[in-house]
């Protein structure tokens, strides 16, 4: 089979692996059908050669969904022909994070299939049973692609939260997270604040239901948030930029006794801790993907409410066409990015 390999230096290859065959204990054979791009993935795109370390020689690609093909003799809840979003986490298994779903946050070390293990940029992957996840029949490979970080992700980040429709919600950056963000606010009767430079990237947001964009170049956005909001601020905010100066501007976009919430990944952040966190009396956290739970959860939560998912996919490649996806990728491209089988 083909799996795709970081090189370094903006470069990615295909390579020739065996194709896995005859799981044994309880891991399971999937064949891909989508695997989503990650902004995360941009790090070891970007990465000098001689620092990617195993990720050189790991198959890339932590966002797979597709068809089970093969399971082990002690595989449980995983049946052929199920159709099932991977969980793209390893654990210990026996510690109470692990045992709890939440498998990255496990005591003794995460593995990270795409990085430590090799991920969904294949013909096929090689998983454990509990990292299957039911995709409901309401769901497209491409949204559960989606569902598998960067969706799941927003979807975490907007219930830890607590969002409802009496409040104001202001996302700053609109990557495929800030998009998925804007969709599940705007889900729950919130009004929606979508901040972004990007004119594409304002104008999907709209599409996923943002009430009102902003474009931190002509405007400034805290002030714009403060203005549509009586001058109280945000009831809650997300930064899914990981860019200092935006970090900062979703904290102080908040009314006082309001919640923000940090999912972009990288970077720093300073701000005022007395002024901007204390006197406020902000509710400040941090938000990194989801369980096993959540990401089941999700899946319905999506498919139920047959909320607008296939909007953000804005573009599909076959696996062949990687490099060109991720050159696009990296250079800004509205939406979701997501390689197919089809």
């Amino acid at each position: 089979m083909h799996g795709m390999l970081f090189l370094g230096d903006r470069q990615v290859a295909l390579r020739e692996f065996p194709t896995p065959s005859g799981p044994a204990g309880r891991q399971v054979v999937v064949r891909m059908r989508a695997s989503g791009l990650c902004g995360s993935d941009l790090s070891s795109y970007r990465n000098a050669p001689e620092n990617l370390g195993v990720r050189a020689r790991t198959i890339a690609g932590h966002e797979p969904c597709g068809d089970v093909v093969e399971v082990g003799p002690e595989a449980r809840n995983v049946r052929l022909g199920d159709r099932v979003m991977v969980y793209h986490y390893g654990g210990c298994g026996r510690c109470a994070q692990c045992l709890s779903g939440w498998w990255h946050m496990c005591i003794h070390g995460e593995v990270i299939y795409g990085a430590h293990a090799h991920g969904g940029f294949a013909d096929y992957q090689l998983v454990e049973d509990y990292m299957c996840i039911p995709m409901p029949d309401g769901l497209s490979y491409a949204e559960g692609a989606a569902c598998a970080c960067g969706t799941g992700t927003a979807y975490q980040a907007i219930r830890r939260l607590d969002v409802n429709g009496r409040e104001t919600l202001a996302v700053f950056g609109l990557g495929p997270v800030g998009l998925s963000a804007t969709m599940f606010g705007a889900a729950t009767g919130a009004r929606v604040i979508a901040v972004d430079p990007v004119p594409e990237r304002r104008a999907l947001a709209e599409k996923l239901g943002a009430a009102q964009t902003v474009d931190p170049n002509d405007a400034d956005s805290i002030e714009v948030v403060k203005a549509a909001t009586h001058g109280l601020g945000a009831d809650a905010s997300i930064d899914a930029s990981g860019i200092a100066e935006v970090r900062t501007a979703a904290v102080r976009s908040v009314r006082d006794w309001g919640r923000s919430c940090f999912v972009g990944e990288g970077g720093t952040v300073t701000f005022e801790v007395t002024n901007d966190i204390m006197r406020r009396q902000l509710t400040l956290m941090g938000s990194r993907t989801f369980s096993t739970i959540v990401l089941e959860e999700l899946g319905r939560y999506v498919a139920d409410r047959n909320l607008p998912l296939r909007e953000l996919i804005t573009a599909r490649f076959p696996l062949d066409r990687i490099a060109e996806a991720f050159a696009a990728f990296e250079a800004g491209a509205p939406g979701k990015f997501v390689v197919t089988w089809d």
